[in-house]
């Protein structure tokens, strides 16, 4: 079916709308897509503008009809084509590549029953002997696996991301990188992936939303009371002192680090929140003048030495340090293993100006370039904050606009044979905001996929080949940078600071009050958001800076997102290796580790 620009605008003019030429081939070309013609169109038009009060026909007046008329009404209400005419209508790409695939399989079917030509095939002939395999069926490109125009009627590459020039620069580095050739063995190796629960993993959706506030006293007081009997076993403390009992001797409190007002956090609004066996839950003000270096943050669990003397005010003197728990103890279970390539990205995999997911199948080159033993890979995938979401711009569902991602990713590195460990993230528009987030569901995972791919929840503790990784895509930096408060002598890194609390405070996310835009469900908090041991390596995606740190012997890993705006971002890559068993002091299983540009 053709449209003539020149019927199209003798129509608009009887009907007295202003409009471009450019205009009017962009409506043109949307009569052929949606196999209508042109006088119909026009009155939809007409009427869509009258409705709405536009005077005259702008491009973003014309991508409005085009998304709520003609993608909606016209494609239930009017016939796309006759059987004639042979056209297809308005399907999606989607559509149109599983009517190709039922064609190639019927045709396969055909060929193994009739005598091949002598001239050239389209395709190798299968037979019973040797039927074609999944594997073959999906060797298509990733290119054709996401095509982003069946979700999105403005899906036109990012110009800045792909004019960038630094493309694999090397950002960082940690440990001896030199002489690594950062490759891997794709799954030719022995590779042990498991899930680490404490006391067991999550694995499935629950109820939230249903908490009552006793239940949430409950947790926050195990929290206090748990850490606070690790503090006084290490330290030697003879007994904690009840908050609001005077005393003119130094006196050794137990607490939860508050502020007395809905305000931020500051040396003047410090409050200690005690803990129920000793202080009834009792509050306190706390004195900070007297300590020359301290870091804290609302829901540390500190225990203070001060002075006491009203019952009405802490002055403290002193401030015990937190301490982590151990590290995990390599089995015979875990079995040996001499080197391991680990790739970690997180998203957004779309810049912000594009919906095309170019950055992920960047990715998924480098995946199959360098084909990495074990790749990490966080959410948000289809991220909440972006525009074309926030605007509901997309003609697809979200989910299943994830799982074509997904299925992207995972169809699209079979040929690196990677495994594939993927992370939700709160931020992933279709999935359950609620933290602990758990894991993806896709069930459309093949039999060959699933030695493979493992979804795990948010957060999480995965044991690779016996190395602790502990997983979490929530901004966890961002957050308590924003509420620590910390005085020091000399000068103190502020990134180090927080992951030393983390590990301490031996939870994912040991801030409370949350910031506004989690949803902690804390009964199920208590179970699956804290660490079992203390990670070998820590990976922590964060809007701020990427870095590689060692922590009290944990190596913290920022890998950034992998775009940042309208321009690309970096992902990491670590290069793990069994230490010797005969070694003393405990060494570190990652021993180098870098992180790069896209």
């Amino acid at each position: 079916m053709s449209a003539s620009t020149q019927h199209l605008a003798e129509e608009l003019q009887i009907f007295g709308l202003d409009f471009e030429d450019v205009l009017i081939e962009k409506l043109a070309e949307l009569c052929i897509l949606y196999g209508q013609k042109e006088e119909g169109v026009v009155r939809e038009l007409i009427a869509f503008c009258t409705s709405t009060g536009k005077a005259c026909l702008t491009s973003e007046t014309l991508k409005t009809f085009e998304h709520e008329i003609l993608s909606k009404r016209l494609s239930k209400t009017w016939p796309s084509a006759t059987k004639d005419s042979g056209h297809a209508g308005a399907r999606d790409i989607i559509s149109i590549q599983e009517l190709i695939e039922v064609e190639e399989e019927e045709e396969t079917l055909l060929n193994s029953y009739t005598t091949p030509s002598k001239g050239s095939q389209k395709r190798a002939i299968t037979t019973p002997e040797t039927p074609i395999t999944k594997r073959s069926v999906s060797a298509r490109s990733p290119h054709q696996l996401l095509s982003p125009s069946s979700f999105s009627p403005s899906a036109t590459p990012s110009q800045k991301y792909n004019s960038r020039n630094n493309r694999g620069e090397v950002v960082t580095t940690f440990g001896s990188a030199q002489g690594v050739t950062w490759s891997g063995r794709g799954g030719a190796g022995h590779i042990s992936l498991k899930v680490v629960g404490y006391p067991e993993p999550l694995i499935g959706s629950y109820k939230s939303m249903f908490q009552k506030l006793t239940d949430v006293r409950e947790v926050l007081t195990w929290k206090i009371e748990e850490l606070g009997s690790k503090l006084k076993e290490h330290y030697k403390i003879e007994a904690f002192t009840p908050l609001l009992v005077p005393a003119q001797e130094p006196v050794t409190l137990l607490g939860q680090i508050g502020c007395d007002s809905n305000g931020k956090l500051n040396s003047k609004s410090v409050i200690l929140e005690g803990d129920r066996e000793h202080s009834s839950g009792a509050q306190i003000p706390v004195d900070l003048s007297e300590l020359k270096e301290y870091s804290l943050f609302p829901g540390q669990v500190v225990v203070m030495e001060g002075i006491n003397t009203t019952g009405r005010k802490l002055v403290a003197t002193k401030l015990y340090e937190g301490v982590p728990l151990p590290f995990h103890q390599p089995t015979e279970e875990d079995g040996g293993f001499e080197q391991t390539m680990i790739l970690v990205a997180c998203g957004p995999y779309t810049t912000s100006d594009s919906i095309t997911y170019d950055p992920l199948l960047d990715l998924i080159s480098i995946i199959n370039h360098d084909r990495p033993d074990v790749c990490i890979l966080f959410g948000p995938f289809l991220d909440a904050k972006h525009e074309q979401v926030e605007n509901c711009l997309l003609t697809s569902p979200f989910g299943d606009v994830f799982k074509q991602c997904l299925r992207t990713i995972i169809e699209g590195t079979r040929s690196s044979s990677s495994h594939l460990v993927v992370v939700p993230s709160l931020r992933d528009v279709h999935h359950e905001p609620v933290y602990p987030q758990p894991p993806f569901s896709y069930p459309d995972l093949s039999r060959e996929d699933k030695k493979r791919v493992q979804l795990v929840s948010e957060p999480c503790s995965l044991a690779i080949n016996g190395v602790i990784f502990g997983l979490t895509s929530t901004d966890l930096l961002f957050h308590m940078g924003a509420e620590e408060i910390c005085s020091s002598s000399g000068t103190s890194d502020r990134f180090s600071r927080i992951l030393k609390h983390i590990l301490t405070q031996r939870s994912y996310y040991p801030l409370y009050p949350p910031q506004e835009d989690m949803a902690i469900d804390y009964e199920n908090f208590y179970a699956y958001a804290q660490l079992p041991v203390t990670p070998d390596v820590f990976i922590i995606p964060s809007e701020l800076k990427y870095f590689v740190k060692d922590i009290l012997g944990c190596v913290c890993v920022n890998p950034g997102r992998l775009t940042k705006g309208q321009v690309g971002g970096t992902y990491g890559r670590l290069y793990l290796r069994r230490p010797p068993g005969d070694s003393e002091e405990r060494q570190s299983p990652c021993v180098a580790a870098q992180v790069v540009r896209i």
